[in-house]
């Protein structure tokens, strides 16, 4: 793989990662569009290197897209709709309850008597 190689696969990942990944297809149904969009982030790169005997090149790119919302168009009014990421949301409560539990523990623990040794 030459340097040509790893350049052809930047360019790859840039043709990749496009508005058309960020923005989908208007939706219209009962006078109200709605738009998708999305978050896209991505990561190109390659290199090489030899270790006196033998010799190595590479070149890859990675990208990842989350739902981020959507623009509503209702006539001449336009609003963003953001998506609810539920799992974020449950783990949030689990962790709020765990360390509720755990300072409720120290609490019962502290006043808890303990007998002399």
């Amino acid at each position: 793989m030459d340097d040509g190689d790893v350049m052809n696969v930047i360019e790859q990942a840039k043709d990749v990662m496009t508005v058309r990944r960020v923005f989908g297809d208007p939706y219209e149904k009962n006078g109200v569009t709605m738009i998708p969009a999305a978050r896209v982030q991505g990561a190109a790169g390659g290199g090489g290197g030899e270790d006196g005997e033998s010799q190595g090149r590479g070149s890859g790119f990675g990208m990842n897209a989350k739902p981020a919302g959507a623009f509503v168009i209702n006539g001449d009014k336009v609003s963003w709709q953001p998506a609810i990421d539920a799992t974020k949301i449950v783990i949030g409560m689990q962790l709020v309850v765990v360390a509720a539990l755990l300072v409720v523990r120290a609490v019962v623990k502290s006043r808890v008597p303990h007998p002399e040794a």
